[in-house]
């Protein structure tokens, strides 16, 4: 294989977008701290957060869990700037890197991106200026690394690679799961991407937390081989074994999804041939599974005018769909849309579709969970 950027970068990277909550629902810092000691004493350094991340509180967690308790030369820091986010000026896209450098007390990213770019918003980092911004930042020693995180079509990622040809990396949504899917083009995007020669930074590798506990045809599958593996294992691993990779992002939520991880990539090692059969009978086992692609990343939230819980609706409608646990998931539905917006409440906007990287036909679905939850 060829020598590319970011290859001696450790292959597991934390991903601050689903830390662990107290129930009074804020970041439970002592549990992260726990959990950046595990990650940094098994030798992994690279971190992930961004601007629009818990509201900033993302950020704020990795200056109270890392920056403040760690050498600055230990460990790798990434962060995002979302040019259509808040004010939506140039001057304010432009002022979230000021911010985050302020929350984080990092004194500079080593990695920073334009986050994700779509279909309806990529032009706006063209028209805000924002290309020329970060290498400019680079030049002043605030950025080591930029790139951007991608979720549309292959033929806007050429566009933008053809147009940009100095990003030094890319953030995309791979797994196995969605590698053939028409609406994510997991696959194309990686071909894309390779083919310009761009290194790739791996976000969803378990799919929002859904390849942690697939489908039972799924786990059939896995348990058939008597590997005695996690499932978010399998996921991780075959991301992992791809050619090009700087660092592969898991969202872990609490200790044990460290330990987890930790234990199959501390000493990583890439998919042998009976384990990439396994992943393709898997793949098309899951093929065969009707269910709602949520990642739960709350985009479609922020700007719902009705407050409707779009994530948590769609997660009691798969607990239907993918288990056939019909009380369950009305039981669900129920608690989620308690003192916010039901499904009944859309108003077809469209500013969930729009925001949505998953390209889910969000208004249609939400008619569907009515039907199904909200009788």
């Amino acid at each position: 294989m060829m020598h590319y950027f970011g290859e001696e970068t450790p292959k597991l990277g934390f991903g601050l977008m689903r830390l662990p909550k107290t129930e009074a629902g804020k970041i439970d810092i002592e549990q992260t701290k726990k959990m950046v000691d595990m990650f940094m004493d098994a030798g992994f350094t690279y971190f992930d957060t961004a601007y629009v991340y818990d509201g900033g509180d993302s950020e704020r967690a990795a200056k109270e869990a890392l920056v403040d308790r760690y050498p600055r030369e230990r460990y790798t820091l990434a962060t995002k700037l979302c040019a259509w986010a808040g004010e939506n000026t140039e001057e304010a896209a432009k002022k979230q890197l000021f911010t985050s450098l302020e929350r984080t007390g990092a004194g500079y990213f080593d990695y920073y991106l334009l986050h994700a770019l779509q279909a309806g918003n990529y032009k706006k980092y063209e028209e805000y200026h924002i290309w020329d911004f970060v290498k400019e930042q680079k030049e002043k020693g605030l950025i080591k690394h930029w790139g951007f995180s991608f979720h549309a079509t292959p033929e806007i990622l050429d566009e933008i690679l053809t147009d940009h040809p100095d990003a030094e990396f890319v953030q995309l949504q791979l797994n196995y799961a969605d590698w053939e899917n028409p609406d994510v083009t997991a696959r194309a995007n990686y071909e894309v991407a390779r083919k310009h020669g761009k290194s790739i930074v791996i976000m969803e590798p378990v799919k929002g937390g859904a390849l942690a506990d697939p489908p039972q045809a799924v786990k059939e599958v896995f348990d058939a081989t008597g590997r005695n593996a996690s499932y978010a294992s399998w996921a991780i691993r075959y991301v992992a074994s791809l050619e090009g990779i700087i660092t592969v992002l898991s969202g872990m939520s609490n200790t044990l999804q460290m330990e987890d991880n930790l234990s199959y990539m501390k000493a990583f090692s890439p998919l042998d041939e009976q384990e990439k059969e396994a992943i393709r009978r898997a793949q098309e086992a899951i093929n065969g599974v009707k269910s709602i692609p949520c990642t739960a990343c709350h985009y479609c939230t922020a700007g719902c005018p009705k407050n409707i819980p779009i994530p948590e609706i769609f997660a009691a409608r798969n607990k239907q769909l993918v288990w056939g646990r019909i009380e369950e998931g009305k039981a669900a539905y129920g608690q989620a849309v308690t003192g916010a917006g039901s499904a009944a409440d859309c108003i077809a906007c469209g500013q969930c579709e729009r925001a949505c990287p998953q390209q889910i036909k969000v208004i249609a679905g939400l008619k569907d969970c009515e039907a199904a939850l909200g009788k």
